[in-house]
């Protein structure tokens, strides 16, 4: 099997089991199947796959993990029951370190991603067919020679587990001597990450079970490198049944395996790491505009350029290719002669020379940009990875991360206390609604409130939503908090004869029960809705326009005024307001607390308060924090004004 044509016309006679619930993605890899195997059996899901199997003769699987009655792994389970040689490859879009373990435990021959890289997936039916034509000889001699012309590692141990012989290519792999594994047991090559309960697995099944065992073990060599080898392990009896000694058979698969796995295990297993992460920006963008077809081009074309341009300067090892436009090149901190300082230099320096490249896609020309994160030492990957997220929202270019994860868990030690306050204040019925009064410009008289969320902490002190709103949001007691509100808010309609203005955000409103009670509310103050004002916060985290504007229609049927908060900055519009076709504008803090001496300031709000006047629409000033600003926004023709000249937030008497 030394090329791809000797592999499809072995596979040519090979019967698959194809087993994919997705009927497009089923349709699409079938394309590339009926070119490899001779006969293939399709499965829709888990159980039919089980089926499928059981009527029909198969000499190999390939299955996707996520599909409905069995999954994947589920599937493999209940075929693994009737046949523990099957070769089995899993096909999946899922990335994750729970499912290769359980895979592993399951004895499968290989974990592909999709898409499929054919590369891997050629490397991966190489193995199997390796291992197919093992299984089918009878002599044991001449499996040996078989294994030996292909470089396969073979191993034999003694009935106590030590070793009593390795080939050549176990060394080469391993980076030991022949004679420093004679006498040893394998644990040598354990890597410290592998659950315990695997190895206690494999022995139960070799020695107790006196069965085959089949797996991938993640190894670590002489020199520190995770390596993973699929292998085989078999005990060879007497013919009473007694155990002579074990013969074990693998094959290096750690150039197919997720490069995102090998990388963190690269990472983990030392703290004598450089790294550095790498990020195409817009990559999203190609797959858009041009798509799939070339986003696997350019991801080909541009890690060839990559690696090319960065060996040549800085003698980086292998590029990992970690999906989503991003990169790493990785180094052993004593094989790097530079220091800090000048790697920083070489990387920008390779930073802008790759910004200044184009990538050609067919007869279009795709300009490159990149950013790079650094780190090095302990915790290495997570702190490139935090840098990365950093230079995303900073839209800086470059970093050094050496101690992000620090600071990561220290945020998130602090949002675990913010969270713990707001669920303690929640039981505690402290999350309260203040009220700031908004003042009418002509009178000076109170004309309305708005209803301002705040959490009396433990020790009484009142706590901005600043500290807790937006942290809620990533649990359940952000929509608890915002029915405390609604509750309060409408509760002040019989407090007050006054209107009561309520923050919407796009959060709240697309959310199915806030909306109930909502509804629910304004059935139950139905005389008095007409004197409820909803702000409408807008927010990039808006999802169904039709559908906010749709509830906007509907409130209004009960009387409910529509205001666009924060107007004149963010990401409120002109063309919004044909949508909302609100009540009220709040010109957003930004214009009016420089207004006195800001020109640009007062052109800005004069314009917008010309606007709503014609269009029938109030003004109301935020911000207003003197005299001077008061004066200010009067004489534009503002018609509130809203700050701590005329009132801070307080709590209404009931």
């Amino acid at each position: 099997m030394k090329n791809i044509g000797d592999i499809i016309k072995f596979s040519k006679t090979l019967r698959l089991l194809y087993v994919e619930d997705n009927q497009a993605a089923r349709e699409a890899t079938l394309l590339i199947f009926h070119e490899i195997f001779g006969e293939i059996v399709v499965g829709v899901d888990g159980q039919d796959g089980v089926e499928k199997f059981n009527s029909n003769k198969i000499d190999i699987i390939i299955t996707d993990i996520n599909m409905p009655r069995l999954n994947g792994l589920e599937m493999t389970k209940e075929i693994r029951k009737a046949d523990k040689d099957i070769p089995i490859l899993v096909l999946s879009a899922y990335n994750e370190s729970g499912f290769f373990m359980d895979s592993i435990k399951l004895g499968v021959d290989g974990y592909l991603l999709k898409p499929i890289d054919m590369t891997q997936f050629i490397e991966a039916l190489k193995k199997i067919i390796v291992k197919i034509k093992m299984t089918s000889e009878v002599n044991l001699l001449q499996q040996y020679q078989d294994v030996a012309d292909i470089s396969t590692i073979i191993s034999k141990t003694d009935t106590t587990g030590k070793i009593t012989y390795v080939n050549d290519a176990y060394c080469a792999v391993s980076q030991y001597k022949c004679e420093e594994f004679i006498g040893k047991s394998h644990n040598l090559l354990r890597h410290p990450s592998v659950a315990k309960e695997i190895y206690k697995e494999l022995w139960e099944t070799i020695k107790k079970k006196k069965e085959i065992w089949q797996g991938v073990l993640k190894n670590r060599t002489k020199n520190g490198d995770t390596i993973y080898l699929e292998t085989t392990i078999k005990p060879v009896l007497d013919m009473d049944g007694n155990i002579l000694e074990y013969i074990s058979i693998k094959n290096d698969i750690t150039h197919t395996m997720n490069q995102k796995t090998r990388l963190i295990d690269i990472c983990d297993a030392s703290d004598d790491i450089i790294l550095v992460l790498m990020k195409i920006e817009n990559f999203d963008d190609i797959e858009r505009y041009y798509g799939q077809n070339a986003l696997r081009t350019f991801e080909e074309i541009f890690a060839k350029q990559f690696t090319e341009a960065i060996q040549q300067r800085l003698s980086f090892r292998d590029l990992f290719s970690l999906g989503d436009g991003e990169y790493a090149f990785v180094k052993k901190i004593q094989e790097c002669p530079l220091t800090e300082g000048e790697l920083k230099k070489e990387l920008l320096a390779f930073q802008e020379r790759v910004n200044e490249s184009v990538v050609e896609l067919g007869e279009i020309e795709y300009d490159v940009t990149i950013l790079i994160s650094l780190a090095h030492g302990e915790n290495s990957y997570e702190n490139a990875h935090y840098g990365l997220k950093e230079l995303l929202q900073s839209k800086k270019t470059f970093i050094i991360a050496n101690n992000f994860i620090q600071d990561e868990r220290e945020l998130a030690r602090k949002n675990f206390e913010i969270l713990k306050m707001v669920k303690v204040a929640l039981h505690n019925e402290k999350i309260l609604v203040y009220s700031q009064a908004i003042i009418e410009n002509s009178t000076q008289e109170v004309s309305k409130y708005e209803s301002l969320v705040r959490l009396v902490d433990e020790d009484e002190k009142i706590v901005s939503p600043y500290f807790f709103l937006d942290i809620s949001k990533r649990g359940k007691y952000y929509y608890q908090i915002t029915n405390r509100v609604l509750e309060q808010s409408f509760a002040l309609l019989h407090v007050t004869d006054k209107e009561i203005s309520i923050n919407l955000s796009a959060l709240d409103i697309e959310r199915s029960k806030t909306r109930e009670k909502i509804f629910e509310l304004l059935h139950r103050h139905s005389d008095s809705a007409h004197r409820v004002v909803f702000e409408l916060l807008e927010d990039e985290e808006m999802k169904d326009f039709e559908l906010i504007k749709d509830f906007v229609a509907k409130v209004k049927d009960f009387g409910v005024q529509i205001a666009i908060d924060d107007f004149g900055a963010g990401f409120s519009n002109f063309e919004r307001l044909l949508d909302y076709q609100p009540d009220v504008l709040k010109l957003d803090a930004c214009l009016i607390k420089n207004i006195t001496t800001h020109e640009y300031s007062q052109n800005v709000v004069e314009t917008i308060v010309s606007f709503a006047k014609r269009q029938g629409i109030k003004t109301v000033a935020e911000y207003v924090e003197n005299e001077a600003i008061y004066e200010k926004v009067k004489a534009l023709g503002v018609d509130y004004s809203q700050g701590y000249y005329f009132a801070k937030p307080q709590r209404l008497s009931h």
